[in-house]
Parts: structure tokens; C-alpha cells; sequence
């Protein structure tokens, strides 16, 4: 009788780990592509009606008006600061009305900026939502004064720089440098190729791949 009390133990006990390890299996596949999921958060409510496909949730029908809605009433309920919001409602023209919404949202606590998105799939005739967590960055105006011209250096190896003198042009990359995101020395990806922006008192390094994106790593001359 012992005997097969555990044996009945012990099968129980390989149902119980086989049935976890397909539960883990299916969980992973069903948020493989997410940085965060909304069901695993108490303070991240999840729209009813939505799921989950891999890398974002969906729902039948065009109801990114009713998602939007619900998350920017519940939310601020729930200690969340929306730091920027843009929707289609803010659109007149009717037929943008399925670009939806976006959002982003901090809360203390919260390690980085809760983005929330939705827009309606017109041909599979069902709304998606995406969900992400992304880091907190921060980006410092280095440059004041608008200098009459800036050098710019090709690579670091050359000597003789290209002046710049067009206003216009040393205006929109002023503002694209002081928008740039603030980086660590140490966290700067490699790039194919690195150029130098010379503004007199400030040497600017442009990292920049094959992709043409551009970091930029800001020195005091």
C-alpha cells in the first residue's frame, strides 16, 4: 500500500513539473518580444479584451479611442505622470484616424518611462497596443551663443577642417547637439566612423555608423 501511495506521489510530481514547464514555455513565447508586461504590474492595468502577441496585444475592432481613454483616466489614479501625449484626436483630418495614440508616463519608483501606444490595423481590422519600458535619458544644452562659423573635421586624423559659415545651417546643428542624448565615455558604442565638430571653445565627436545615426560626445576645448 506504501508502494503505491508514492508511486502516485511520484507521478503527480512529474505532471506538476511537466505541466510548469509547458506553462513556462508558453508564458515565454507570448512575451518573448516585450520589455515589460503589463500583467505582471499591479499598477500597469491591462484594457479588457486585449492580447497578447508576442511584442504587443491586440484587439477586434477599431478601439484605440477607448483604450486611450481608459489609460489616461486610470493612470494618474494609479501615481502615473504623463510626460507627453499625442493622439489623432488632436488630428481634424478623419482620415488619420487610425495612427491612434502615444503616450509616455514616470512614476516615482519606477525605473525609467512607461510608453504606451495604440493604433488601428485597418487590414486586419483590429487595434494594436504596444507596451515598452525604456531608460531615462537626459540631454544637456551645451552651446549658448551662436558662433559666426564652426569647423568640422571629417575624421580625427585631419588637419585642415571644412569651415562652416551659413548661419542656417550651424543653427540646426546647434539644436540637434543640444538635444542630443547625454552619454557616459564608457557607454558609447563603437561606431565605423568618428568626426569632430569645432565650435571655438567646445569640441564636439560625431559617432556615426553605417545606418548614418549620430552620437554625439561633448568636450570643453
Amino acid at each position: 500500500m506504501s508502494k503505491k501511495i508514492w508511486l502516485i506521489y511520484g507521478f503527480l510530481a512529474i505532471l506538476i513539473v511537466a505541466g510548469w514547464f509547458t506553462y513556462q514555455k508558453i508564458t515565454d513565447d507570448t512575451y518573448e518580444g516585450m520589455s515589460i508586461i503589463p500583467e505582471q504590474h499591479k499598477d500597469i492595468p491591462l484594457f479588457e479584451g486585449l492580447k497578447s502577441t508576442r511584442s504587443h496585444y491586440v484587439i477586434k475592432g477599431n478601439r484605440w479611442e477607448d483604450i486611450y481613454n481608459f489609460y489616461m483616466n486610470k493612470l494618474p489614479k494609479l501615481g502615473w505622470k504623463v510626460e507627453y501625449e499625442q493622439s489623432a484626436l488632436d488630428d481634424n483630418n478623419n482620415e488619420n484616424d487610425w495612427s491612434g495614440f502615444d503616450s509616455r508616463w514616470r512614476k516615482e519608483g519606477f525605473d525609467g518611462e512607461l510608453w504606451i501606444s495604440a493604433s488601428y490595423n485597418q487590414y486586419d481590422e483590429e487595434t494594436e497596443v504596444l507596451f515598452d519600458k525604456t531608460p531615462i535619458y537626459k540631454s544637456t544644452s551645451w552651446i549658448e551663443d551662436l558662433p559666426d562659423n564652426i569647423c568640422i573635421y571629417e575624421t580625427l586624423k585631419d588637419e585642415k577642417c571644412f569651415e562652416l559659415n551659413d548661419k542656417s545651417k550651424i543653427k540646426e546643428i546647434k539644436s540637434l547637439i543640444n538635444k542630443a542624448i547625454d552619454w557616459d565615455k564608457e557607454e558609447l558604442p563603437q561606431r565605423e566612423k568618428t568626426s569632430v565638430i569645432d565650435f571655438g571653445n567646445l569640441e564636439i565627436k560625431v559617432h556615426m555608423d553605417v545606418i548614418k545615426k549620430y552620437i554625439f560626445n561633448r568636450k570643453r576645448g
